[in-house]
């Protein structure tokens, strides 16, 4: 932890700059290990200014929405997590095509529900992600058939390497569950992104959030997790793979494989992020050597993890 010029980011930040947060209280899994330091930003402007200094004094840093597709390790994170508190949400339904404009910390689910009152359809399969609308573009989060490639406009961005731009969905290079910047490790920070929809009757878009609603209730488990662990393999689903795999119940510690959803891992509340570590390498053997099948996650690994 005191690799970081922590002095110097003291007297840029002042009272900004939290030091040793432990990050179980900013994961929707609970668990993770202390970041030498966190930042709290509320605007695009403190967003541009943050990121610069800290590629300017060379930082090691990650951009933190809900933390739903982060597993931090038990040591920690050498590094700061820049918490993203940029929540605003417009909905634009003067021209023919309605626009959905969303800061890149806003929640998937609230801009999913936002749209729906104002009967604009098109996003309603976003209200089953736990995550915010950055972490969305920036691995093209998808459910229900739909993904952010389907629907995104343009997203203004800042990049270490090209500064602030504007990319479109193309530019992005949108693949499965991930955008050309997550295939690459390149450094990346979303402000804010604009989604097509479609005027409609506001009750046929609300009927709809219902039912993708209640899909998920009964078809995924309650409790902390990261929402699905892996990507679905071409032509076939994780949880499929993990449940006649025999990998529903199988615990670790604290952690679990839910019987509801074999895609899921949960926290009884008292699990460790190597818990969750052990489980995803041993359902990744397993599902290996009874299918041949390689199964990549869909997370994201911060830290230093233990292999057995």
């Amino acid at each position: 932890m005191t690799e970081l010029p922590l002095r110097k980011l003291q007297a840029l930040f002042g009272d900004k700059l939290q030091e040793n947060v432990r990050m179980a209280n900013y994961t929707t899994t609970r668990v993770g290990g202390p970041a030498s330091g966190m930042i709290s930003v509320h605007t695009a402007d403190e967003m541009r200014h943050t990121v610069k200094i800290l590629w300017e004094l060379d930082v090691p840093f990650r951009i933190l929405g809900s933390g739903s597709n982060l597993l931090v390790s038990d040591s920690g994170y050498v590094g700061v997590m820049v918490h993203n508190r940029c929540h605003n949400v417009r909905i634009d339904t003067k021209g023919d095509q309605p626009v959905i404009f969303a800061e890149s910390g806003a929640n998937l689910g609230a801009v999913s529900r936002q749209a729906s009152l104002r009967g604009v359809s098109g996003f309603e399969w976003a209200n089953s992600i736990p995550g915010t609308v950055g972490g969305a573009v920036y691995g093209n989060a998808g459910a229900h058939c739909s993904d952010i490639s389907k629907c995104m406009i343009v997203a203004q961005v800042i990049t270490k390497a090209e500064g602030e731009q504007s990319l479109d969905s193309e530019e992005m290079g949108f693949r499965y569950r991930s955008s050309k910047f997550k295939r690459n490790g390149e450094e990346i920070v979303i402000l804010n992104a604009s989604f097509s929809g479609t005027k409609v009757e506001k009750e046929i878009t609300q009927r709809l959030l219902e039912e993708l609603t209640q899909k998920r209730r009964q078809t995924q488990p309650v409790g902390p997790s990261f929402g699905s662990t892996f990507k679905n393999p071409k032509g076939d689903y994780a949880g499929r793979l993990l449940e006649a795999a025999g990998m529903k119940g199988v615990t670790s510690g604290h952690a679990s494989i839910s019987t509801v959803h074999a895609n899921f891992i949960l926290n009884d509340g008292e699990a460790t992020a190597q818990d969750y570590y052990r489980l995803i390498r041993l359902a990744q053997k397993t599902v290996k050597e009874q299918f041949d099948v390689s199964l990549t996650l869909e997370i994201e690994l911060l830290g230093e993890f233990e292999d057995d």
